[in-house]
């Protein structure tokens, strides 16, 4: 094989685990952005470095090994992202006020056709679905690094401790011992179950369509029948939040007002449901107000994430840009 053509097989092999690294570096790091800085280090990495790759273990496993280290190297400083349930307590609505944090403290969002495998077996596709949870990533957020990297490794990608100790050069012991503190740590803040996303569930679809008919009518009393007792609102880079379907209310009928009119795109984020949350335009038409992640459980809606850094996250989402007056995407000129 020429030079060339050996190039260029290896740009295939490395490109092909570009996915599942980086669902591994966006549960370590909680930001879509810094997953694929991440991934895209490791792939650098590893094609200098090619040379030195001996065999003895799977050019996988090898990039996991690289990827662990870089992203070992970004949480060195101690930073951790998290939502806004994670930093403050519920705020009455009657007390609600917007103060805004550094992009930095956030927990992002990410699409599913970035950080998901491709999979026949549904098992296998609905636990992938909850490892990318945003209440799963922010729980995974409060752990130590490595021990971050040993959960994600055991628990979610299913590999053996002695595969991971090689990874982390150390014994079988200390991956044992790190996943049982891990383990201990995560029962401590359990993160809130939800539903993932599937087309295939009906009773999931009715229940999307009665919400977005709701919040596109601006019937409060249909949205409040939709949302449980303690069901949740954030709107990050606020650190505000909001609990109970009443504060919920409350906040769309005040300051939410501004809302009234929207259009919902339907989409996927995290594994769960998701919507492309269009304002009415004054010139016509309707612009990006948020990216809405919606959370489900027991045939109701638990919580609402609107993220409102709509220029980083409707391209991320390759979402259109503007619709038009009757909510139709407008093509790109």
């Amino acid at each position: 094989m020429s030079d060339l053509a050996a190039a260029a097989d290896l740009d295939v092999r490395l490109e092909g685990h570009r996915r599942e690294l980086t669902g591994y570096c966006y549960r370590m790091l909680g930001s879509a952005f810094e997953a694929e800085d991440a991934v895209q280090d490791t792939l650098v990495r590893a094609w200098r470095s090619i040379d030195k790759f001996e065999g003895r273990s799977s050019l996988r496993s090898w990039l996991y090994r690289i990827a662990t280290n870089v992203c070992l190297d970004m949480l060195t400083a101690g930073s951790k992202r998290a939502r806004p349930m994670d930093l403050t307590a519920a705020t009455p609505v009657a007390n609600a006020q917007l103060n805004s944090r550094p992009e930095v403290t956030w927990l992002e969002p990410v699409p599913d056709g970035r950080v998901l495998p491709t999979t026949e077996d549904p098992a296998e596709a609905a636990l992938a679905r909850e490892s990318v949870r945003l209440a799963f990533v922010a729980a995974l957020q409060h752990l130590p690094p490595k021990q971050r990297a040993v959960l994600i490794l055991r628990e979610v990608l299913a590999w053996k401790a002695s595969e991971v100790a090689e990874l982390l050069d150390t014994s079988v012991a200390s991956v044992n011992s790190a996943l049982q503190r891990a383990r201990s740590t995560l029962a401590e803040s359990e993160p809130s179950q939800s539903d993932p996303a599937d087309p295939l569930d009906e009773e999931q679809q009715k229940l999307l369509d009665r919400y977005v008919a709701a919040f596109e009518g601006y019937d409060m009393t249909a949205l409040t029948a939709l949302l449980h007792e303690d069901a949740t609102l954030s709107m990050p880079p606020y650190d505000l939040w909001l609990r109970g379907h009443d504060d919920i209310v409350g906040w769309m009928l005040g300051v939410g007002e501004v809302c009234r009119g929207s259009r919902l795109l339907p989409t996927v984020a995290n594994g769960t449901p998701a919507f492309a949350h269009y304002h009415p335009d004054p010139e016509g038409g309707f612009t990006p107000w948020a990216l809405m992640v919606i959370e489900t459980s027991g045939g109701k809606v638990s919580g609402i994430c609107s993220f409102l850094d709509t220029e980083r996250w409707f391209p991320l989402f390759a979402l259109p840009a503007r619709l038009d007056e009757e909510g139709h995407p407008v093509a790109a000129p």
